[in-house]
């Protein structure tokens, strides 16, 4: 690892400046990913600003239909939350099943979805709740967020402060877990907004994607078996060490069968 400055603002206006006057920063939040690559020299900043601590990245509440969750909140705060299980247990369940306890003690919700990793668990949700990711300086539809492989409509230097996830009559996640990593190889998340059904899949391509077909099958007839014939979202398929594009394929079609199992018993 190669020497960095570090710092640790007060202030949301501080680490914005930090980053504007230096010279190669990068945020960290969770750090799973950011410290690691740093370690193999993959990525070498000039400064690191941490956003720990910062209270304006904080709390989670819901108000209406809309569950906010602060962008610095861990995976096991996610996991555990009343307010998250009262209103969104899907979401909690995910939480749960991210990495191990090491990871969701350290892991952020923001942090995830700024990384936009193709295999992480809250791409899924984001889209599947039809979240709102909201930064320092704008807010953006999740379906606008997700561009490509590790790639999203942030701009360099803004801050993902919060998410506002719609909140579905029900919902629910299943994920085919990778054995060592518990990424997910496909995830996919199904939710039923009082008819209209979203589904958000993650794994299965560059970046996390909604399955049109499935939603509109779903939303006629909330089944698992609607969705034999529904067609495959369009996209180019994963292939890799853990699973073939094929293999994907099918996983897609099953854990979306499995979530909308789990939400018709929930129902």
């Amino acid at each position: 690892m190669d020497a960095f400055n570090y710092h640790k603002p007060s202030s949301l206006a501080e680490a914005v400046a930090l980053h504007r006057d230096a010279e190669d920063p990068a945020y960290l939040s969770g750090g799973h990913t950011l410290l690691p690559t740093m370690t193999q020299r993959l990525a070498t900043p000039s400064d690191l600003i941490d956003l720990e601590g910062l209270t304006e990245l904080t709390g989670i509440a819901a108000e209406g239909r809309t569950l906010s969750i602060g962008a610095f909140t861990r995976h096991a705060e996610v996991a555990a939350s009343a307010e998250v299980r009262s209103t969104v247990p899907a979401l909690a369940d995910l939480a749960e099943g991210i990495g191990d306890a090491q990871v969701r003690n350290r892991g952020t919700i923001g942090g995830s979805l700024a990384n936009s990793d193709p295999s992480a668990d809250y791409p899924a949700a984001a889209l599947a709740l039809n979240a709102v990711i909201r930064t320092d300086r704008r807010q953006i539809a999740a379906d606008d967020y997700f561009r490509g492989l590790f790639e999203t409509a942030l701009e360099e230097d803004e801050i993902i402060t919060r998410i506002d996830f719609a909140i579905p009559s029900c919902a629910a996640y299943e994920k085919f877990p990778n054995p060592a990593s518990r990424y997910a190889t496909v995830g996919v998340m199904v939710a039923d907004f009082n008819g209209t059904v979203r589904v958000g899949v993650t794994g299965a391509g560059p970046c996390a994607c909604r399955a049109p077909a499935f939603e509109a099958a779903l939303s006629a007839r909330v089944d698992p078996a609607a969705l034999d014939d529904a067609e495959l979202p369009a996209i180019d398929f994963n292939s890799d060490l853990h699973a073939s594009a094929e293999y994907r394929a099918h996983l897609v079609r099953v854990m979306a069968q499995r979530a909308t199992a789990r939400l018709v018993e929930a129902s």
